[in-house]
């Protein structure tokens, strides 16, 4: 293997890569405690090096202007990285723009991403450096800083024991007390040696600005030519590659500390004050008054929470928290005995229990793992709301805020259903089969059913249904706020002026009563009771965001009502600035679904035609009205049978020879641009005026359609296209 010269005691192995990427892990182990702000941002470079050069070894495209999130979103897209690593990545990369930007300084965090970088760097040599079986040893912890806190010290005891408790079992003893503390202080002296050499190595390389600004460009030209001959390689090649990558992702294992340290860091970014090592009930921890606080192993009768978390002085939810291997939604029962074992002090707000034998309301449980719905049980957050029976343990993909369980508990759900059972629907314009859909959904939603899917056949006027639904939902209480999802912009338009138009009571529209955000609309304010946004416009927000995008909360909606549900994008690329595009309709339903998974919210699907993916995500109908029953009713008339129009364009198709020319529109600029086409290129009349804008074809089907309007007949005549161009 090829030695550093920088003599890293973590990341030499790295050398045979590349020597920049030991270069900047040896600068962090350096600074790790003398400078932790130095340190993080190091660690955020190095993350994004190798992001790259996992990029460059899988053959894919990036270049300078590519931000770290992007090369990351690259990387995910192509599914090199596992949910873990993925987590792992965007650590360094939050901790580093903390520090470069909040000046965070903190030991431990830096400790902690330093071992995380070298979980990633061992990954990557084992997935890249074709050496699968490559056994690193033990992390080698810094000596320790001249002043330490205890949470330090403990980390760092740790540390070096599990350092010594890997020689004892290389070499195949069971140390006596004396032989372990020699062991000990070898390792120590070792340890220490490493380091002053590293520190030598350092000062010995130390470079000027304009070298370092030299060999970042010569680095960049060593990626361009890597990335060439990956992408040079066979598909097979680079297929072996990848796997051989995600293979060596199953092995990346973490320890209960740092799993602790990585659900800290989650339940901060959802607005919690949350340290396991320095906020705890054995510290001196209490709750106070004005501050959400994530106190660590609070006690109860049946052992110690992991955590309990406090909005002021109430006691609102209990966690547990198991390893990446333990199972969490099993673990929600150890939280449910928190929950009953639970002692509500004399100087604490009771959070309004019992409920039946709960004392705390909220329970979760989690192992710091990514959601992945394939291994739902063993990932994610789990959450139950042990307030209603019906109630049932759920998987999150993130961590409730204080003001989202502080909204959740005011709630009171019971006395909104009886409510909702109550009051009539007559004060609403609504047909009676549309009523019927309210009251079904109403009493499936009382049941405690999570998703649900409406069926209405076209024209029977699902929009209204939904406007006199959502409108009763709010009023009572059920639901805080709904999301309601379209995918096309004119669809949102048309929707949100239908709630501006449509008079409810005293002759009021939704938005005379509540406040509501339309398509431009990025974020809720906290009276808002509505918003109307684009599928294209949540993934870009919730998948794809930039480093200055504040994360969504899982609690903004309780409620999304997902507008013809069934329709898949079909790559008309018909999106608003800042909307994304989508590779195909699988990558479309993939993303929407995890759209709608993001949110802890009751979902409803509306369609007129169930396809298989809405009943797979949604179920079977709760509710359905057709269009044979709305003809027999007499809401809607029967069409005649349909007459074809048939060209010889739609038989035949489009066709171009190698080298033949071509008009390209670019639909950015609205210019043509003439093109020699390299390969044969089809064209069938699927896509046509989609890929292809066909004159001919549309002049021919116009004039014969007009052949068939009769201007004295009281009918409409609706024509749809297939883009806004067409």
């Amino acid at each position: 293997m090829a030695r550093s010269q920088y003599n890293s005691p973590n990341f030499s192995f790295l050398a045979k890569h590349d020597e920049v990427l030991v270069r900047y892990a040896a600068l962090a182990e350096r600074h790790v405690f003398s400078d932790p702000n130095a340190a993080l941002v190091k660690l955020r470079q190095f993350g994004e090096l190798l992001a790259q050069h996992c990029a460059a070894y899988n053959g894919i495209q990036v270049d300078e202007r590519d931000s770290a999130l992007n090369v990351l979103d690259k990387l995910w897209a192509a599914t090199v990285l596992s949910p873990e690593l993925s987590q792992l990545f965007h650590g360094l990369r939050k901790s580093g723009n903390a520090a470069a930007h909040n000046h965070l300084d903190d030991r431990r965090e830096a400790l902690h991403q330093l071992q995380m970088a070298r979980k990633l760097a061992v990954w990557f040599h084992k997935s890249y450096g074709k050496d699968p079986k490559f056994s690193p040893g033990a992390f080698v912890p810094p000596p320790d800083p001249v002043q330490v806190e205890i949470q330090l010290r403990d980390e760092l005891e740790r540390l070096r024991e599990a350092l010594i408790n890997e020689r004892e079992t290389a070499v195949g003893i069971q140390a006596s007390a004396a032989e372990h503390a020699q062991l000990r202080k070898e390792a120590e002296e070792a340890a220490a040696h490493a380091f002053e050499e590293l520190n030598a190595a350092l000062e010995l390389a130390a470079e000027t600005e304009q070298q370092l600004l030299s060999e970042r460009e010569r680095y960049q030209e060593r990626l361009e030519t890597l990335q060439a001959a990956a992408s040079a390689e066979p598909a097979a090649t680079r297929q072996a590659v990848l796997q051989a990558a995600q293979k060596q992702a199953q092995e990346v294992d973490l320890d209960e500390a740092a799993t602790r340290h990585i659900i800290d860091s989650q339940l901060r970014e959802a607005g919690w004050e949350a340290d396991s090592q320095a906020l705890r009930y054995s510290s001196g921890t209490r709750p106070v008054k004005g501050r959400n606080l994530a106190i660590a192993e609070w006690p109860t009768a049946s052992g110690p929470a992991d955590y309990c978390l406090f909005v002021g002085l109430k006691p609102i939810a209990v966690v547990e928290a198991k390893r990446k291997q333990k199972d969490v939604a099993g673990s929600i029962q150890q939280s449910k005995r928190y929950s009953r074992d639970f002692a509500i002090a004399s100087d604490h707000i009771t959070p309004g229990g019992p409920w039946e034998d709960f004392q705390i309301p909220f329970l979760f449980a989690t192992n710091g793992r990514p959601f992945l719905r394939q291994i739902a049980e063993k990932s994610g957050i789990w959450f139950h709301d042990s307030r209603r029976p019906v109630n049932h343990p759920r998987p999150l993909e993130a961590w409730y805020t204080p003001e989202g369980l502080s909204q959740l508990l005011d709630q009171d759900i019971a006395a909104a259903d009886a409510s909702l059972e109550a009051e009539p629907t007559d004060y609403l314009p609504l047909r009676d089969y549309q009523a019927a859909a309210v009251r079904q959904i109403e009493s499936e939603i009382a049941a405690g059913k999570q998703q649900m899917l409406v069926a209405m056949a076209t024209g029977t006027g699902k929009t209204m249904t939904c406007i006199g639904l959502i409108y009763r939902l709010i009023k009572s209480g059920r639901f805080r706020r709904v999301l309601f999802l379209v995918d096309r912009s004119a669809l949102g338009e048309q929707t949100g002026n239908a709630f501006n138009d449509v008079r409810l009571e005293n002759y009021q529209s939704f938005n005379d009563i509540y406040d509501v955000k339309e398509l431009g609309d990025l974020r809720p304010e906290s009276k808002t009771r509505l918003h109307i946004a684009t599928v294209q416009g949540m993934v870009k927000r919730l998948l794809y965001p930039d480093e200055t995008t504040q994360p969504v909360p899982v609690d903004w909606y309780d409620c999304i009502v997902i507008d013809e549900c069934h329709r898949g994008y079909n790559l008309d690329q018909e999106m608003s600035e800042g909307e994304l595009s989508f590779r195909s309709e699988t990558d479309y339903i993939s993303k929407y679904r995890r759209v709608i998974d993001h949110f802890d919210a009751v979902r409803i699907g509306l369609t007129a035609t169930p396809a298989l993916h809405t009943t797979e995500i949604f179920g079977p109908p709760v509710f359905q009205y057709t269009y044979r029953q709305a003809v027999i009713d007499g809401w809607l008339t029967d069409h005649e049978p349909p007459h074809r129009i048939v060209t010889q364009l739609a038989e035949d198709g489009i066709h171009w020879s190698p080298g033949e020319e071509m008009k390209l529109l670019d639909s950015r600029t609205s210019q043509f641009q003439l093109f020699n086409t390299p390969d044969e290129v089809d064209v069938e009349i699927d896509e046509f005026n989609k890929k292809v804008l066909t004159e001919n074809f549309n002049r021919v089907v116009c004039k014969v359609l007009a052949e068939h309007i009769d201007p004295s007949l009281p009918g409409k005549t609706l024509i749809f296209c297939a883009t806004d161009v067409h």
